[in-house]
């Protein structure tokens, strides 16, 4: 039990890190005004309207990555059914940007992207992850 609930806290600090990592790559190529001021939801507002579809894309890939990456990883360490890690990673992943998308307005189809992406990856993660653990015994 305790190894589970430290597969499933790992995977969660995984994808967390991957997230950070990748949107962390996307502000070096799409670095944000320096006077942006992130508490302003007219002046957030404004900001997405005016990004790239590649900045975008950088945010909705740490999503996936993150996702998928946790899940993965949650799988690998811990030996409870994968679908576990897969809700417990994925769910808290949704829950995340859920917020996130409620309190910083994005394009519909980004939404869209976004969620659907962090679904997808939950579940290759635990496909991933679990038939890899499978192969290791």
């Amino acid at each position: 039990m305790g190894k589970n609930i430290a597969a499933g806290i790992a995977g969660v600090v995984i994808a967390g890190l991957l997230v950070w990592l990748v949107e962390m790559l996307g502000h070096a190529v799409y670095p944000p005004p320096t006077d942006l001021n992130f508490a302003d939801p007219d002046a957030m507002r404004a900001y997405i309207d005016m990004l790239p579809l590649g900045a975008l894309l950088f945010v909705a890939a740490a999503w996936f990555i993150g996702t998928l990456g946790g899940t993965f990883a949650a799988c690998r360490i811990g030996d409870a059914k994968p679908m576990i890690f897969a809700v417990v990673v994925g769910g808290l992943m949704l829950i995340a940007t859920l917020f996130n998308l409620v309190t910083i307005p994005h394009p519909l189809w980004f939404s869209i992207l976004g969620l659907v992406g962090i679904v997808v990856a939950a579940w290759l993660g635990m496909t991933f992850g679990a038939s890899t653990a499978s192969e290791a015994e």
